[in-house]
């Protein structure tokens, strides 16, 4: 991991704790894994079995909002994959940088998350998100949105939402593929037990 601190974009992880930079994978499902659980897993193995690819993890050590991670917080996340799966680490916090990243690749997420990638306020307005999503487009990205529960406790699949230049971008999954009703904030949150 070391070389990717220094140099590389983008680095493979896998499970035995060999490191490459090359082939990229055709599909990577991103996230903080802050922890991993198996709503993580179950929509990787969802989106592969839809795109006929075997999807890997990704996680950028730079989020739009947050400080780098440190390296050790990063060995930690990684050394979750170690039974699951080839995980890469980027500097890559938006979708544009990761799709100039992995060119051609999909990127598997959850409808909370392609709800944010369609908010205008997070380009500077319509005219930025269009470019932004355009350029996913000319890098031939593909979305594949699984369902979460919304901040009202509904249960939310993908239905568009944009005009149809950006539909063939989007790859929605339906309840009846994916469903799992977990979170990494709420499994960070200490749970208060009974006294007795």
């Amino acid at each position: 991991m070391l070389s990717f601190f220094t140099s590389d974009p983008a680095v493979c992880i896998e499970p035995g704790g060999t490191a490459r930079t090359a082939p990229k994978p055709l599909a990577l499902l991103p996230g903080s894994f802050n922890p991993l659980h198996h709503g993580h897993t179950t929509l990787a193995r969802v989106a592969a079995a839809r795109l006929g690819t075997a999807v890997h993890f990704e996680l950028s050590v730079v989020n739009a909002d947050k400080p780098q991670l440190p390296r050790a917080e990063v060995e930690r996340r990684v050394a979750q994959f170690a039974a699951v799966g080839p995980v890469w680490l980027t500097r890559a916090a938006t979708f544009v940088q990761k799709a100039d990243l992995f060119p051609g690749a999909a990127f598997v997420l959850g409808w909370d998350t392609a709800v944010r990638v369609i908010d205008p306020k997070y380009y500077g307005g319509e005219h930025g998100r269009d470019a932004a999503l355009r350029r996913l487009t000319a890098c031939g990205s593909r979305l594949v949105v699984g369902g979460r529960i919304d901040t009202t406790g509904t249960f939310r699949v993908w239905d568009g939402g944009l005009v149809d230049e950006f539909a063939a971008l989007f790859v929605p999954l339906t309840e009846a593929d994916f469903r799992a009703d977990v979170s990494s904030t709420d499994l960070r949150r200490p749970h208060n037990t009974p006294a007795g």
